[in-house]
């Protein structure tokens, strides 16, 4: 059966999941942890996604992410791409870093923010990368000792001037807070205003957790998949139904018909064309070729092989489908097969042109 679509609509809790191909390791060392949390926190702080909480494990990560003007596709592929080309440039090694897509599920917030950011945190305990609760509260690789203050938030972009530079505060004198700080800041007002207060019932909230083991039912549910992938079937059936959810969803009946409603209104946005146009714009300028050439059916051996690292860049790394790729490029589905083979031998030969292109 083909796997189902994301579901990715705008402003909605998330719970973004990627794994190791082959169950490998995605962090080897420290390094690597602390140059995936840089790349994270320029991100979402350049796209003002906010990050509630997030575990970095061996062979994957948790995010619980709501986006804002960006799609979380754009998010995903900057982050999960760009770490690859460092960490395969770093270890000396190629080829495909993650297992296939990142997983994500549409959480409804009301009943489960608060669940999920003390699920995600306790993964380092379940997974016996930490003993205890006492342990995991100065866990540098999670993101529950920064709510806790015991460390200090790796997400926040540094240098720390650098948010300034991002965007412009209303007044010269106010100093604008990154969004990774605010975004603890909006977790403890759950809990309190009084910030000594709110940190104590926040890590009771995470301390009774810790004996709940693995809990399946913050995946999201499955009914879909007996519909045959129809959602006019799900939403047909009675509420009571519906709140099994689908795969791709936590919440109430109410909230997937919410949920799948905006995901209908974007479903004719195939391609994420914030992110294909700035590919197309990085190839034009690394490999000097105009853009209108480079989109145009010439057959001049420099507009060929530019088109051919282009094709083989937006289909084996930012997960592009070749029917996609040959409407941009105006050549055929086969002809952008071709151009994938020889795009990537032109890289393999050339891997300082990849990583500009890429990073």
């Amino acid at each position: 059966m083909p796997r189902l679509a994301r579901l990715d609509a705008p402003g909605f809790l998330q719970h973004v999941m990627a794994r190791g191909i082959e169950g490998r390791e995605i962090f080897k060392d420290d390094k690597d942890r602390k140059s995936f949390l840089d790349r994270l926190g320029l991100i979402l702080e350049e796209t003002q996604t906010q990050c509630y909480a997030w575990a970095l494990l061996p062979n994957h990560f948790h995010l619980l992410l709501r986006t804002g003007p960006s799609p979380l596709s754009k998010v995903m592929r900057r982050l999960m791409t760009g770490y690859a080309v460092t960490f395969n440039k770093r270890h000396k090694r190629s080829g495909h870093l993650f297992q296939n897509r990142y997983k994500s599920v549409a959480c409804e917030e009301d009943p489960y923010l608060l669940e999920l950011i003390r699920y995600i945190h306790l993964n380092p305990i379940r997974a016996d990368l930490v003993k205890d609760l006492k342990q995991l509260d100065r866990y540098p690789w999670c993101g529950h000792s920064a709510i806790l203050g015991k460390r200090k938030n790796p997400l926040i972009p540094h240098p720390p001037n650098q948010c300034s530079k991002l965007k412009k505060p209303n007044k010269l004198s106010e100093r604008e807070k990154p969004l990774a700080e605010k975004t603890i800041e909006d977790t403890l007002l759950f809990f309190g205003n009084d910030l000594r207060e709110t940190r104590k019932r926040y890590r009771h909230l995470v301390k009774q957790g810790v004996s709940q083991g693995r809990r399946p039912e913050l995946q999201g549910g499955g009914l879909i998949r007996s519909a045959g992938g129809n959602k006019l079937a799900l939403m047909g059936r009675k509420k009571d139904e519906r709140e099994r959810g689908d795969e791709r969803i936590l919440g109430s009946g109410d909230f997937v018909g919410q949920v799948m409603e905006k995901a209908d209104e974007l479903e004719e946005r195939r391609i994420d064309k914030p992110v294909i146009e700035e590919l197309l714009q990085k190839v034009s300028a690394n490999m000097e070729i105009e853009l209108k050439e480079l989109l145009s059916s010439s057959r001049k051996l420099k507009v060929s092989r530019a088109r051919a690292v282009l094709s083989y860049l937006a289909v084996r790394m930012l997960s592009y489908q070749g029917i996609e790729i040959s409407r941009i490029l105006n050549i055929s589905a086969a002809g952008v097969s071709k151009c994938v083979e020889r795009g990537r031998k032109i890289l393999d030969k050339n891997k300082e042109l990849g990583y500009k292109l890429i990073s």
